[in-house]
């Protein structure tokens, strides 16, 4: 019986596996088709700096397997295991990409292999992190259900993580946005005060999704906590978050290079503001 039972819960094992993947597969398309059917992020693989895109590439491995570690496409018990799947996601976002680019008639045989590999480089970030995101967003079984409501298999999540899964959603948006023109458009268009109001209202937007609306998933204040504890512990360091991550992404796709301290900042607020909105959804649903 033993033997019996150990080859069913290995077939049950491989079995919410491969859905994963396939989940995975799902969730690569999901979550990167806009990128991949956006001329500017064709174009950036051709000619943006090959130092900042291998930059990306390798930040986006701890990005996958602290993601994998939360999300992945099952429970994984050893930070091996998410190395594991991180590296299986990494390896669907480049398929997924490769083809749907190739199909969209984006990539061509006569095309010299700096230009297609730049290309399938670049939006295979955005898919392998959808890859992860599937699992999480796709899940609908029973099974799922069961396990994430089995206070063993949940994950803790711990300061750290919090302020990484923000990270993560902040740079959802920020990679499908910081590489068009109308960041920079919109920066030259807006005065100090425009900025000001903006940042503010990121702020606000950010604390009310996860406080104050009462969406499905968002947290709420334990009795006799301060409301101000909230902004200054989670909303004030999540904004600062996507602030980070807009400033990253800007100089990764070149967007400030050729802008003054003002301009530069001004790009980075009006790409922090959905990017502070990408953090705040990621608090709620990752």
């Amino acid at each position: 019986m033993t033997a019996i039972d150990d080859e069913n819960d290995d077939a049950k094992r491989l079995n919410r596996f491969l859905v994963g993947l396939a989940r995975g597969i799902a969730g690569a398309l999901l979550f990167s088709l806009p990128m991949l059917m956006t001329m500017e992020m064709w174009f950036l693989g051709f000619y943006m700096e090959r130092e900042r895109l291998l930059l990306l590439l390798l930040l986006n491995i701890p990005l996958l397997v602290g993601l994998s570690h939360r999300i992945g496409f099952e429970r994984t018990a050893t930070w091996r295991e998410s190395a594991r799947d991180a590296v299986v996601a990494y390896g669907m976002g480049i398929a997924a990409s490769a083809l749907i680019l190739a199909l969209l008639g984006v990539i061509k045989p006569d095309m010299s292999p700096h230009q297609w590999i730049g290309m399938i480089a670049l939006q295979s970030v955005p898919a392998s992190i959808g890859a992860l995101l599937g699992r999480s967003q796709l899940s609908m079984s029973d099974d799922d259900e069961d396990e994430e409501d089995d206070p063993s298999n949940t994950p803790e999540t711990s300061y750290i993580t919090e302020l990484f899964m923000m990270a993560v959603g902040a740079l959802y948006l920020s990679l499908n946005l910081a590489p068009t023109e109308e960041m920079i458009l919109l920066a030259y268009k807006m005065t100090v005060w425009h900025a000001l109001v903006l940042l503010a209202l990121s702020l606000m937007l950010m604390h009310g999704f996860v406080y104050a609306l009462a969406f499905k998933g968002s947290h709420s204040l334990d009795e006799g906590t301060p409301a101000w504890h909230a902004v200054f512990r989670f909303t004030v360091p999540g904004y600062l978050v996507a602030l980070a991550v807009s400033l990253y992404t800007l100089w990764t796709f070149g967007r400030l290079d050729d802008l003054g301290a003002t301009e530069a900042l001004l790009t980075i607020i009006v790409l922090g503001f959905p990017a502070a909105i990408g953090a705040a959804a990621a608090r709620l649903v990752l």
